[in-house]
């Protein structure tokens, strides 16, 4: 039994749906968010930096060609630079940076990521050459490590337009002396380190003689003035008792003389190994001849 065959309008009409079908599938392409591109039309650049999405061409006579617009990282071999001080030092660095114009980017380096990669090493050495030239080993290692970074920054990014590329940054990593240079910067960074701490400790020794000499200072004034109050109060109390006695003796003054007598004797006889070489008739012996002369 033969099949039925079809209609040649229906062949034709499902001819014409594939080929319309091939045609739309051939006249659109999609660009990925991480992504850019470039749209050819017989080796001619007629569009660029497409945006993420779903594009049309032309089939057969455009092409495109994407790019990744991701950051790259450019690590670059370690180097050894002359300082000012004509010694060497091994620096080890890296960049990041990112395609900005695709136009641009592809014109100057063929759109070849290595090939910018070569192209961008060359600018950071040699602004990195240049500026430790600028600079002696200490100032390197130690304190303009930060402002080499972003003269080489700035640098890169004024350089990396002529490129199509944007130089988001640019780090040194590591800074290392050849074993010749470790020893005398080591050596001169101890005797400047040494150098610091003795003008600290001469600094502390000047400081603790100064608090020292105004304690001392000060110990002197107030012992002086303790020693002028003692003294007017000693007076003031020398001069009440001189008042007190003047004022007793005042009032009898044969009794006064008694009592001072019996105080002399008492003093003069305190011990029995006490002598005194004295006139029978002496005045200090007054008491005792009254009273003889009293008992007869």
């Amino acid at each position: 039994m033969a099949l039925p065959q079809l209609p040649v309008s229906r062949n034709v009409m499902l001819g014409a749906l594939a080929a319309a079908g091939l045609l739309l599938a051939t006249s659109l392409f999609t660009v990925d968010e991480t992504q850019t591109a470039l749209r050819f039309q017989l080796g001619e650049i007629v569009e660029a930096n497409y945006p993420p999405g779903l594009h049309w061409k032309w089939p057969l006579i455009n092409n495109i060609l994407k790019f990744d617009r991701r950051l790259q990282t450019l690590d670059t071999d370690p180097e050894r630079f002359l300082t000012a001080e004509k010694k060497n030092v091994i620096v080890d660095s890296f960049a990041m940076w990112r395609i900005e114009d695709v136009r641009l980017f592809y014109t100057t380096v063929e759109g070849d990521p290595a090939a910018a990669n070569i192209r961008l090493d060359q600018i950071v050495k040699d602004s990195l050459r240049s500026e430790f030239s600028k600079r002696t080993i200490q100032e390197v290692v130690s304190g303009d490590r930060e402002q080499i970074m972003e003269t080489l920054s700035r640098l890169l990014r004024e350089q990396a337009t002529q490129l199509g590329i944007a130089a988001v940054d640019v780090r040194i990593k590591r800074i290392d002396l050849p074993a010749d240079v470790s020893n005398s910067v080591f050596s001169r960074m101890k005797a400047e380190r040494g150098r610091v701490a003795k003008d600290f400790r001469s600094r502390g020794a000047e400081t603790a003689e100064r608090i020292r000499a105004d304690a001392d200072r000060q110990s002197t004034v107030i012992l002086a003035e303790a020693y002028r109050d003692a003294e007017r109060q000693r007076g003031e109390g020398d001069a009440q008792a001189t008042a007190i006695y003047a004022e007793a003796y005042g009032k009898d003054r044969d009794f006064y003389r008694f009592n001072r007598s019996l105080n002399a004797y008492r003093q003069s006889f305190n011990s029995s190994d006490d002598v005194l070489v004295l006139e029978p008739d002496s005045q200090f012996f007054q008491y005792f001849n009254q009273s003889q002369s009293q008992a007869q």
